[in-house]
């Protein structure tokens, strides 16, 4: 298959193929930054135009209470129609009046507007209706007709003028111009400056990651794309080293794994030869079984269980080397006639010195396939009988006992024996291939397969208890669900 394929046989793109600058994470934190920065120069921009309108207008009236002291001490009604004008020309306004001790003199007026769109009280304005008329005159203003009024510093007098707004719109725009420049100029600035700094903190560390992880899964056997953690003691680092005993605990576990597929190639290759010398080698155990020599008599079983061994030990790592085991058939059985059945095959008897104890209920049953379940409690038996036949010692008691309960809809076979105890290395390594061995020379595939299959039927298999005297496995293997469809068209069913 093409390595641009997939298992479905469909094109895919290279896996390190580089991703575009537009839909990289810098492209999205740079333009992130400057929408933020402009967000936040927007709602900066509703109060700063309210002040600014606020400051416009009481500089017209501050200028035209300036103004209005002066009238009021050259008796302003003696003025020329002219020079009124000019004077409300300068400011840019319609009329200025004053207010003192309750009564509103009106200084010079050019020509009385029928009427005012808006009053403004300087004196009396909170910050809300400030940012509600600066809209409104920026948005909707330009020919409507303000009278302003309020006292200016620390005179009791109380001024007041008529102005049109348009003036004030066009500072307003202008102000707005200006500062819709500088905001994105600085949402610019800023952006550059933390795309740069995130760039150098995260965002390269994050590409180098990234690639290593591409590089990695395209080549994991090749030692040299382990990603090389730097010194960085914060969370990019963590993940840096994290990523590193990863990647080396993946290879080391993908090395292992090739060397397993490499053993179960060459056993398969072998299994065939292997099987027709074991053959003819018990072919002649036979014979020799058949000589009247009490050296051969008691020669003859001994070989013939070291063949029987071999025997086991080839199907075994065969069987492990299966892709998977087919789902159990499971069915009611009485797990009694299963342990016996056991008993006989491994071989149990009084000239080994073991005895064997089967303590189930002869109407005890369980919900198994009888195959799988027959090899899960052969396996542990077996191990047993090894573990014990080690022991030198005839005085020692050997005992291998075979124990059941039920709890409920959950069945519990107990495996005891009184060996050795399994050491700290089989402990630590109990349901592992080629690493759990009780044993010098022994592969650990008994156990694995017994655990493997009692997982199979739902259930567990645990080391309850290892001492040296006895070593108790639990097998916990619970019924099988009842389907309503099948229990409702059973009731259904006419008897």
């Amino acid at each position: 298959m093409d390595e641009d394929e997939d298992a479905r046989g469909e094109r895919r793109k290279p896996p390190a193929a580089a991703v575009p600058l537009a839909r990289g994470l810098s492209a999205k934190l740079l333009v992130l930054t400057a929408c933020f920065v402009l967000l936040a120069e927007v709602l900066i921009f509703v109060p700063s135009i309210a002040a600014y309108r606020v400051r416009w207008l009481e500089e017209k009236l501050s200028t035209a209470a300036a103004l209005s002291i002066v009238l009021v001490e050259e008796d302003a009604a003696s003025l020329s129609r002219q020079v009124q004008d000019d004077v409300l020309m300068a400011i840019g306004a319609k009329a200025i009046a004053v207010r003192d001790d309750g009564v509103s003199r009106l200084l010079v007026v050019s020509t009385m507007p029928p009427e005012v769109d808006e009053h403004v009280d300087l004196g009396n304005s909170s910050m809300a209706a400030d940012m509600g008329s600066a809209l409104d005159t920026l948005i909707f203003g330009g020919d409507r007709m303000l009278r302003v009024f309020g006292k200016v510093g620390d005179s009791s007098k109380e001024f007041e003028i008529v102005l049109p707004d348009r003036k004030l719109r066009i500072a307003m725009l202008g102000f707005s111009r200006n500062v819709a420049f500088l905001a994105l100029l600085i949402s610019l600035t800023t952006a550059m400056l933390v795309y740069f700094a995130i760039d150098r903190i995260m965002i390269r560390p994050i590409r180098a990651m990234t690639r290593s992880m591409l590089d990695f899964g395209r080549r994991p056997d090749d030692p040299g794309l382990v990603i090389v953690p730097g010194r960085r003691d914060d969370e990019i680092g963590v993940a840096e080293r994290e990523l590193a005993g990863m990647q080396a605990e993946l290879q080391k576990t993908l090395g292992e794994q090739k060397h397993l597929a490499d053993l179960g190639l060459a056993v398969s290759k072998i299994n065939h030869d292997m099987r027709n010398i074991l053959a003819s080698a018990q072919l002649m155990t036979d014979r020799l079984g058949t000589i009247k020599d009490p050296t051969a008599q008691s020669i003859a079983p001994k070989l013939l269980r070291a063949l029987d061994r071999a025997v086991s030990y080839s199907s075994g790592v065969l069987a492990y080397g299966r892709t998977q085991e087919p789902p159990p058939a499971r069915r009611r059985l009485r797990l009694w006639q299963v342990v016996e059945d056991v008993q006989q095959l491994i071989g149990v008897g009084a000239e080994q010195n073991i005895e064997f104890i089967n303590g189930i209920d002869a109407g005890f049953e369980i919900d198994a396939d009888p195959e799988q379940l027959f090899r899960i409690l052969t396996n542990l038996c077996r191990n047993a009988v090894e573990a014990m036949a080690s022991q030198a010692d005839s005085s020692t008691v050997s005992r291998l006992a075979v124990m059941a309960e039920r709890q409920g809809s959950v069945s519990r076979i107990l495996v005891s024996d009184t060996g050795p105890g399994l050491p700290k290395k089989a402990r630590e390594n109990l349901f592992a291939a080629f690493r759990g061995s009780a044993r010098s020379g022994g592969t650990g595939l008994g156990l694995a397969i017994a655990h493997e299959l009692a997982r199979a039927h739902g259930g567990t298999l645990d080391l309850v208890e290892s001492i040296g005297g006895r070593t108790v496995f639990a097998i916990v293997i619970p019924d099988q669900p009842v389907r309503l469809d099948d229990a409702r068209s059973g009731l259904r069913r006419p008897a």
